[in-house]
């Protein structure tokens, strides 16, 4: 895992603000992003991800704060052309074919991937003659990924990539994220699948209200959070564990029961007690998800204007 102390900035945000009109998009957002890593971007709708995004692209420019690709202004085309982007929204001709789409982008670096490279880690395999409007939205995601990593970026934006896809693909997808990192190429993440985050991530940003509400590793941010999932089999009444002390809610899911509780130890115990019978005791740390509710439901909106659509 890398951290910023042992590589370098690929490009960073800084005391970031900008507003459109008077939605304030950003409010002071500091955003690193070093070689060899995955970091996951994370927030609710309208935190301001983004606008975050549009700068390090150069498509916006901020109202304050600085903004740095690779050293340089990210208009900068030298700088630019170290990058590889893979968007929500892609406007890509429909009429032409796959393997004309990773030639013609391939032409505009100076030492892009082979389309054999391309195909192999976007899996495209016998997708290089089809039309790219014939395509499923899960095959478009694909090209969009081939096209992104076809110039050998040293910096990857990749914005809800495995939308549209299904199990096995995304998990190709992550392979091929992950090798990628192992070749030193640095990856900002956007995703609303936080199990992909988890997965792929080295360190996590949560964002809300344009700015960041915390940051670290994957166990950092679960830390936010204390409570535990217990699960087991048992025949107590549910509605009475809910209401039992340390226990936010218990539910029964077929024949387990799901307790989310502040303190394990003491619920644990008592379950014990009260049923010399219960099976397939099991506790976990709350997840991702737990951590990313609990913290962005923890923001004070009612201090901020809402911002109903992140701007791009």
């Amino acid at each position: 895992m890398q951290t910023l102390e042992r590589a370098a900035a690929l490009a960073h945000l800084r005391g970031v603000r900008k507003a459109y009109g008077k939605v304030q998009a950003l409010d002071g957002l500091d955003l690193e992003i070093a070689a060899a890593e995955v970091l996951a971007l994370l927030g609710p709708n309208g935190a301001g991800k983004s606008t975050a995004i549009a700068l390090l692209l150069g498509l916006v420019r901020a109202d304050a704060g600085a903004v740095a690709l690779f050293g340089q202004s990210p208009q900068q085309l030298a700088a630019r052309r170290r990058i590889g982007v893979m968007l929500q929204s892609a406007a890509i001709p429909d009429t032409l074919q796959v393997r004309e789409l990773l030639e013609l982008t391939r032409s505009y670096y100076p030492a892009p991937r082979s389309i054999a490279d391309c195909v192999a880690m976007a899996g495209l395999d016998g997708l290089l003659q089809r039309r790219y409007g014939k395509l499923s939205g899960g095959q478009q995601r694909r090209v969009q990924f081939a096209l992104a990593i076809c110039g050998r970026p040293q910096l990857l934006f990749l914005d809800e990539p495995t939308t549209g896809l299904d199990i096995d693909a995304r998990q190709a997808l992550w392979r091929a994220i992950r090798e990628l990192v192992a070749q030193g190429c640095g990856v900002l993440l956007t995703t609303h699948y936080l199990e992909e985050a988890e997965a792929l991530a080295d360190r996590v940003v949560v964002v809300d209200g344009g700015r960041v509400l915390a940051q670290g590793s994957v166990q950092a941010i679960r830390a936010h959070v204390a409570q535990r999932r217990i699960r087991c089999i048992s025949g107590l009444d549910v509605d009475a564990i809910a209401r039992w002390p340390q226990v936010r809610s218990a539910v029964r899911v077929d024949a387990r029961i799901e307790i989310v509780a502040d303190a394990a130890e003491t619920v644990v115990r008592r379950l014990l007690a009260e049923d010399a019978a219960l099976l397939e005791l099991e506790v976990e740390r709350a997840g991702l998800a737990d951590a990313f509710v609990a913290l962005t439901r923890d923001t004070n909106t009612n201090a901020r204007p809402a911002i109903h659509k992140e701007a791009a």
